[in-house]
Order: structure tokens, then C-alpha cells, then sequence
């Protein structure tokens, strides 16, 4: 099974420039039902909004809405890990906290 899953920056009509990202190479997909929810959450008996997954190491955190912003929190601690996907049913975009850019699957699914 191939475990790469490639990426593209999601077109912004608002920008007379387009956003870039630099950080689309050496990803890996992660499955949507990869984990119960927010691997530091269920430690600590917390709860989440939704659910994304770092493209790096697959690590599953809880969103910015979410009280512990885990998510965001991993990516801030380990240096190149600066993709996240969403892992909501029907949702099908990634997020790099580095460049704040959405991102969309590069083929459809």
C-alpha cells in the first residue's frame, strides 16, 4: 500500500497573489477512523471539537476550537511537522500552521 498522499495549496479568490507552501514533500496519508480522538485529550480526560492529524508523524490532536489545541500545540513543538489534516467525516482539506495555508488533495478522492 502506498502511504503517500499528496497536497496542493487551496486557491484564495480573495488574493490577488496566491498563497505557496513549501512543506507538500515526504507526507503521509492518514486515515480518517485512525484513531478514537485526540491521543492527549483521552489522557487527560478531556474532551474536542474535531480531530486532525499531522501529516508527518500521523500524531491524531484536537483543533484551535477545542480547549487543548493539540493539534496546533505538536506542530509548534516539533520543529518539521507543519501539516495537519482534518479528520471529520465528509471533510477533505489539510491545514500547514507554518505558512497558514488550507490545503486540498492534489486528485480528487
Amino acid at each position: 500500500m502506498n502511504d503517500r498522499h499528496e497536497w496542493r495549496v487551496a486557491a484564495d479568490p480573495g488574493r490577488a497573489v496566491q498563497p505557496t507552501c513549501d512543506h507538500l514533500d515526504g507526507l503521509h496519508e492518514v486515515p480518517a477512523n485512525a484513531a478514537p480522538g485526540c491521543e492527549d485529550c483521552l489522557r487527560d480526560g478531556r474532551t474536542w471539537v474535531n480531530l486532525l492529524a499531522c501529516l508527518s508523524c500521523g500524531h491524531i490532536g484536537c483543533c484551535d476550537s477545542s480547549p487543548g489545541q493539540h493539534a496546533y500545540r505538536h506542530a509548534q513543538a516539533h520543529r518539521a511537522h507543519h501539516l495537519a489534516r482534518s479528520l471529520r467525516p465528509g471533510e477533505n482539506w489539510a491545514w500547514c500552521y507554518t505558512d497558514e495555508v488550507y490545503l486540498r488533495p492534489a486528485r480528487p478522492a
